[in-house]
């Protein structure tokens, strides 16, 4: 999958587990996994909400590779 992110880091950063970020940014644990594993595209506002919360940019948590 071309989408790369650093989202684990950031989460730790921020000293939550994924239940938590979960929570703060409205959505389950089990998709902040998939999105830490790189198995799931966040949308464009799921992507944007998880940037606010970690007080980043975008494209700070999230880059995309062409293959």
């Amino acid at each position: 999958m071309p989408l790369h992110n650093h989202l684990k880091e950031y989460r730790a950063r921020l000293g939550v587990n994924q239940q938590e970020l979960g929570c703060m940014v409205g959505t389950s644990r089990q998709t902040i996994s998939q999105i830490e594993r790189g198995d799931y595209s966040p949308s464009v506002t799921l992507a944007l909400k998880i940037a606010k919360v970690c007080n980043a940019k975008v494209e700070d948590i999230f880059a995309y590779e062409e293959e």
